[in-house]
């Protein structure tokens, strides 16, 4: 099939370039490359590329011509990125999902997958798995803004019978993650023996989910028809403390934890506990993500760091 992707090369994005390269798609990448490409030479070289930026409609028409699926991934990430500039992060997920929405009505494209968050769920429900019919709590700009998305996804396949899947990812890792998230930023103050960094008191949690996990459900999803929300979570809920520790322990190294503040900037993010049900995702394509953590991080650890 034909593909875009909007936003990939970023983390996700170029996971999910180098996986449909690889299963003989052909694929067109449109990203700004304001946090950088992360796709390699072998797949950059296999995929029609434009820097570019969502907001701007008459490229996202052009390169969805003749496109089957459009993955829309591009976005403004990072909590602190996101605190910084509420403003260009809901334009870049409004008027970039507009755009995305309009060019496949007009091109006739069958289907879009937008990545959308668990960050919408905000403190609901923090003593079960979230499941997608929770009540939504979004608090912030960026859960406001792919909340919204959702809903206008949902409108666009009512009114009109545009497919389209609204994907809620919970806390991704793996390859090509940069240390703006805490997986990453572990382990690089573990390995260079610096004090591992916990906000709080680090009996928050987290339900970690590994980007080869990831992809394979935002793949098979591209089957299903319709429009659906989906939770990708591993179902498997980690404290941050342990985390650290688990770095520390994989790395062998001597970096002490050390608690500090947040940054008040982030307190709207912060949540005590987020852990997802994937049910509803195996319902759809009969898998659900199954890498524990620490199988993941050992895989980060061995392909990035061991020598």
């Amino acid at each position: 099939m034909k593909i875009l992707i909007t936003g990939g090369a970023g983390f996700i994005g170029s996971n999910l370039t180098k996986r449909l390269v690889n299963d003989g798609h052909e694929v067109i990448v449109l990203d700004n490359l304001l946090r950088g490409n992360k796709l390699d030479r072998e797949v950059f070289a296999k995929i029609k590329f434009i820097n570019g930026d969502v907001r701007d409609f008459d490229i996202v028409k052009s390169l969805s011509v003749g496109c089957d699926v459009i993955y829309h991934f591009a976005a403004v990430l990072g909590v602190d990125v996101v605190a910084d500039a509420p403003v260009e992060t809901m334009d870049v997920e409004v008027i970039g999902t507009r755009n995305v929405v309009m060019a496949a009505e007009q091109n006739n494209v069958g289907k879009i997958l937008y990545a959308s968050t668990s960050g919408i769920y905000g403190h609901s429900a923090i003593e079960s798995a979230l499941t997608e019919e929770v009540l939504v709590d979004p608090r912030t700009s960026y859960a406001m803004a792919k909340r919204y998305n959702e809903i206008y996804l949902a409108s666009h396949h009512e009114e009109k019978g545009l497919n389209t899947i609204a994907l809620r990812f919970f806390n991704v890792y793996g390859e090509n993650q940069d240390n703006r998230m805490v997986v990453p930023r572990f382990f690089e103050q573990a390995i260079k023996g610096k004090n591992i960094t916990v906000f709080g008191s680090g009996e928050q949690t987290r339900d970690f989910t590994y980007i080869d996990d990831t992809i394979e459900a935002c793949v098979r999803l591209m089957d299903i028809t319709g429009y659906h929300v989906v939770n990708i979570a591993n179902e498997a809920e980690w404290d941050i403390e342990k985390l650290a520790i688990e770095i520390k322990k994989i790395t062998k190294s001597n970096s002490k934890i050390v608690y500090i503040d947040a940054p008040k900037k982030r307190y709207d993010y912060e949540v005590e506990r987020r852990v997802g049900s994937s049910e509803k995702l195996k319902n759809l394509i009969g898998m659900k993500p199954d890498t524990d953590l620490t199988e993941g991080l050992k895989i980060i650890y061995d392909k990035k760091f061991k020598k």
